[in-house]
């Protein structure tokens, strides 16, 4: 997809006018599992070119001082680990950060509870990806019962102007919502059993709240009946098939971040220098033994 396209894209897509009409339901996920899977070719063709296009959203966000948020929510399981991955495996981590905070500590609690998301935020140049946020006190503080009603309903009325405040003030601000099905949920966290290499991101919370699935979903239509506003939209990606919420998410953010392409000279390599005098020494290095 050109620039253009992109941009007439952005122009032509409708923002969310009312909670109700952006709401992610079970149905909504599940309507991607009609389509055909794709494939891991075409998959890895799309992202090439999409990796391509991040390096220069990367170059023009450097070059201008842009400061870009994208904050990542949606249940346990719906994929925003892997949807982060894909958006920074080809990008500098110096300016794709990503910020994914453990519990808070005993002074972390007694502060204003954003103060430390707030420090996160991105200077010129940056483009800071939330894995989760200061949503957490919307979903699982909320349903946990991390912290009161009362505070999860106080949080919901000043979440709306301190985003307004971020994005008077510059911040490119990208919120997204991974909605999986109940089933797809069950079968992910399912594998994570089986799969030495999966079995980390299964953690005690996770089996908790896996019980809690209706609970979540009243603490997510009231998160978004509060905080999907005009100047922070949230924008809801169906995440059933994992490949296609990437492609389409990483879409999305290159149609949401203005960026033009910055045309470099291609690189040359320069002669190297010659050898001289020099002579490789007879070091007894410790060489890893090669068992591949």
């Amino acid at each position: 997809m050109t620039k253009k396209d992109r941009t007439a894209r952005t122009e032509t897509e409708s923002t969310p006018s009312s909670p109700a009409k952006a709401r992610p339901t079970s149905a909504s996920s599940k309507s991607t599992d009609d389509a055909a899977p794709l494939g891991n070719k075409e998959y890895e063709k799309a992202l090439k070119k999409l990796h391509v296009e991040l390096v220069k959203l990367q170059q023009w966000v450097v070059h201008k001082g842009l400061r870009v948020c994208i904050v990542f929510e949606g249940r346990d399981g719906a994929g925003k680990g892997g949807t982060i991955k894909a958006i920074t495996e080809r990008v500098s981590p110096r300016v794709f950060r990503v910020v994914a905070l453990p519990a808070p500590t005993e002074r972390e609690k007694t502060q204003m509870y954003v103060q430390r998301y707030i420090r996160h935020l991105p200077a010129a140049g940056e483009v800071v990806i939330f894995d989760r946020s200061w949503y957490n006190r919307a979903g699982v503080e909320r349903v946990m019962g991390y912290c009161t009603d009362a505070q999860a309903e106080a949080f919901l009325r000043v979440v709306p102007p301190v985003e307004k405040l971020m994005v008077d003030s510059g911040i490119i601000l990208l919120k997204y919502w991974l909605e999986v099905s109940p089933e797809e949920q069950t079968r992910r966290l399912k594998a994570r059993f089986e799969d030495g290499r999966k079995i980390w991101k299964l953690s005690p919370m996770d089996l908790k709240s896996y019980s809690r699935w209706f609970d979540y979903s009243r603490a997510r239509d009231a998160m978004f009946k509060a905080t999907d506003s005009k100047h922070a939209p949230w924008y809801v990606a169906p995440s059933n098939d994992k490949k296609k919420v990437r492609l389409n998410i990483i879409e999305h953010l290159l149609a949401h971040v203005p960026y033009q392409d910055l045309k470099q000279p291609k690189p040359k390599l320069p002669k190297r220098q010659d050898r001289g005098h020099y002579r490789e020494p007879d070091y007894p290095y410790n060489v890893i033994p090669a068992v591949h």
